[in-house]
């Protein structure tokens, strides 16, 4: 098959006087093919059949019945039921008949959202608030969460505005208090919370609201609205907002950031940049931070009361670490593991022993409580008491006594050259009778092990 510039090229050098086989070396093709383009039998682009007769023409109505029956056949399996009815082909030569005659037929049900034509969904003001987990991998290693760190994304339908927040984990308790921080972010509460099918608020084995979210719900005087299986569609302003978080957000986020001040990167960021962003309405251009501020949003009520609950290593100067805030606990739990606790609503926060078969699975022993101070402050906050025992304790394990010189020489002492000989003489009492001091060494018998050799050597009767 010659292409439309290779068929210029012959036509081109023919009225020039070449000959046909001249045009064929020039080209590397064939003499026939060159002829057959010049008399006007072959068209440029177009592939000469092989034959009148389609060798797969009458296996195409089993072909259509069988992936009719089975969308999903392998192609693999209906060559060998093609072959045992007589099919001559080859596997490639079927599997280009199946697509140029379009012979599988598409499942609906396992068809993927991409290609499929996607409606116009109305989006009154007020109306909805679309909500999704963001995975990010490789936080900062200061950090201490693992692989993974978990961004919780709130995004309004009608005007797109969006808040998230950073989260060390994406149980329940994180997720309350996420929903609490971004609609106090976006300035109010919609009519509709609008979620996939997350466990934390879809029962799996239902497909309904969670009878521990419906309390949540309930408390916020929202509708949960949970997204139809394999519709990814269905909450794209929060999905386009997940990309827009992962590359201009946590793409440039560097090494040495805390995440209170990643926090407060993000939610700048989303302020000057994702409110600035303009949209075109009915009454002219407008930013989505005004459109949003016209939005009927509800205030936002008290938090959830969540119980909170992390867990911390305590650090050298007896303090744990809880968001970007420092609380001190008793000197004894110097490097120990406690659990930091934290009543949604409240302003105190419970540093308590670890989990465990004695105190439960909920935590242990309250060790400390102290007022909570605002996240991200940098504030330590201690007890009069645990700083007078971290000083006592530091003071007690400090010593005045000058250091040991490295090269000093040092001789066993009495009392080590005393249980040297000790030792010595238990030795030499508990060697076998069969010894023999030879030189002050020590000379071992061997004729009782030649004798139970020999009897081992000898056959029984």
């Amino acid at each position: 098959m010659l292409t439309r510039e290779d068929d210029i090229d012959v036509h081109a050098l023919r009225r020039q006087g070449w000959t046909i086989s001249a045009i064929a070396r020039h080209l590397g093709r064939d003499r026939k093919t060159i002829r057959g383009y010049l008399a006007g039998q072959r068209e440029a682009g177009v592939r000469a059949p092989r034959s009148l007769l389609d060798p797969f023409e009458v296996f195409a109505p089993y072909c259509a019945q069988r992936l009719s029956d089975d969308p999903h056949l392998w192609a693999s399996t209906l060559f060998d039921e093609l072959v045992d009815l007589g099919y001559a082909g080859s596997y490639p030569t079927m599997t280009r008949q199946l697509r140029v005659r379009a012979l599988r037929p598409a499942c609906e049900p396992c068809r993927p959202a991409k290609g499929r034509p996607i409606a116009v969904i109305d989006h009154p003001p007020g109306e909805e608030t679309q909500w999704d987990w963001v995975e990010l991998p490789d936080p900062p290693p200061a950090w201490g969460w693992g692989k993974t760190a978990h961004l919780l994304v709130g995004a309004l339908s009608h005007s797109g505005r969006w808040r998230a927040v950073l989260c060390e984990s994406e149980d329940q308790p994180h997720l309350i208090d996420g929903l609490d921080r971004v609609t106090r972010a976006l300035g109010g509460v919609s009519r509709d919370w609008r979620f996939d099918r997350m466990a934390t608020v879809i029962s799996p084995s239902t497909g309904r609201v969670s009878a521990s979210f419906a309390a949540v719900a309930k408390h916020y005087g929202v509708a949960v609205r949970p997204c139809p299986p394999r519709r990814g569609n269905r909450k794209g302003v929060v999905e386009k907002a997940n990309h827009v978080a992962a590359q201009r957000f946590w793409r440039t986020l560097p090494d040495d950031a805390t995440v209170e001040s990643g926090q407060v990167g993000l939610d700048t960021w989303c302020v000057r940049h994702g409110d600035a962003r303009v949209r075109s309405t009915p009454g002219g251009k407008i930013t989505v931070g005004v459109l949003a501020a016209r939005e009927p949003l509800r205030p936002v009520p008290a938090p959830f009361p969540a119980t909170l609950s992390v867990e911390r290593t305590v650090s050298a100067q007896a303090l744990v670490a809880f968001r970007g805030n420092r609380y001190s606990v008793p000197p004894e739990l110097t490097a120990a593991r406690v659990v930091v606790t934290v009543r949604l609503g409240r302003n105190t926060v419970d540093i308590a022993t670890t989990p465990g078969p004695a105190t439960g699975a909920r935590g242990g022993i309250v060790l400390a409580r102290h007022r909570l101070a605002p996240a991200g402050a940098g504030v330590m906050v201690r007890d009069h008491g645990h700083v007078h025992a971290l000083e006592a304790a530091a003071m007690a394990a400090s010593t005045f006594a000058a250091p040991h010189r490295p090269k000093q020489r040092r001789p066993p002492s009495p009392a080590a050259l005393a249980a040297a000989a000790a030792l010595t003489a238990r030795t030499t009492a508990a060697s076998p009778a069969s010894s023999h001091d030879v030189g002050g060494g020590v000379l071992v018998d061997l004729t009782a092990y030649a004798a139970a050799a020999a009897g081992r050597n000898t056959l029984p009767d």
